[in-house]
């Protein structure tokens, strides 16, 4: 799988992760986490490292530090999780518990939620990066109306990465997000790839158009995946997902080519 660096530390990162937003959130039945199982088994094999989780996704971060835990497979992990909660104190006690439900000591990324009270728990999270608790630091958004407050938030500095959402539908990041964090060394963690699930769905009942071979694109997941990864601002992108089939295909789009300007400008035609 391609792999891109981390500006702040020159870190290669693989592009494709696996999202839990709702789909590891589940009980503790065989039958619900095995599936779960495979699914991070596919990412490892490929070459993919990154899951991103949260607590506000339930009992995702539990899952997550469940499977890894019994599958010995932590060291394969890039683990990525949120804090979501305002005051200093919850937002500490939120983090250890993000700690202990991934069972680990050290948490490759921690994410001030949705820019919730993100003034808060930024020394929080400077004094864990010094004591090496987290590894990088990082503010996240999911819709375009709050691109522009995300990006005041990131012209104050401090902040090693950037989660937001793009899509082939949802552009709004190429202008206001993709550039700053080029500029400023920002590594960028794309969510919602396929416009929220909606579009995927649509085009899935759509044959597949001649010029995707050309970028190397089997379906239509993959297409978007490779629109969203075509910025070299991109450093990974986070689809969520509980089925292995759809984790196989995903990750196929951290291989080969991407799209230039000249497929770029054919792609969003088609989808248009």
């Amino acid at each position: 799988m391609h792999r891109r660096k981390i500006p702040v530390s020159g870190e290669e990162l693989p592009v494709v992760g696996c999202g839990t937003w709702q789909t590891f959130d589940v009980g503790d039945s065989p039958a619900q986490r095995a599936p779960l199982d495979e699914v991070l088994r596919i990412l490892f094999e490929a070459g993919g490292s990154v899951i991103d989780s949260s607590p506000m996704y339930g009992r995702s971060e539990g899952v997550v530090g469940d499977l890894l835990a019994a599958s010995g497979s932590r060291a394969k992990a890039f683990l990525a999780t949120k804090v979501w909660t305002t005051g200093h104190k919850a937002g500490i006690a939120q983090m250890e518990r993000s700690f202990a439900l991934l069972r680990t000591d050290k948490i490759d990324l921690m994410q001030i939620h949705n820019l919730v009270d993100w003034q808060t728990h930024l020394p929080t999270l400077q004094a864990w990066k010094k004591e090496g608790r987290i590894r990088y630091l990082g503010i996240t958004h999911y819709t375009e109306g709050a691109h522009e407050a995300l990006r005041e938030v990131l012209q104050g500095g401090g902040f090693d990465f950037v989660q937001v959402d793009y899509a082939i539908d949802d552009r709004g990041a190429e202008q206001r997000i993709l550039p700053f964090a080029a500029d400023h060394g920002i590594a960028v963690i794309v969510n919602q790839p396929f416009g929220g699930g909606s579009l995927l769905r649509r085009l899935g009942r759509r044959k597949l158009p001649e010029w995707a071979a050309e970028i190397g694109c089997t379906s239509w997941a993959q297409i978007l995946l490779k629109f969203v990864l075509a910025p070299p601002a991109v450093t990974c992108v986070i689809p969520g997902t509980g089925k292995p089939q759809h984790m196989r295909d995903n990750v196929q789009a951290g291989f080969g080519v991407y799209p230039d300007s000249a497929m770029i400008k054919r792609m969003a035609a088609t989808i248009d």
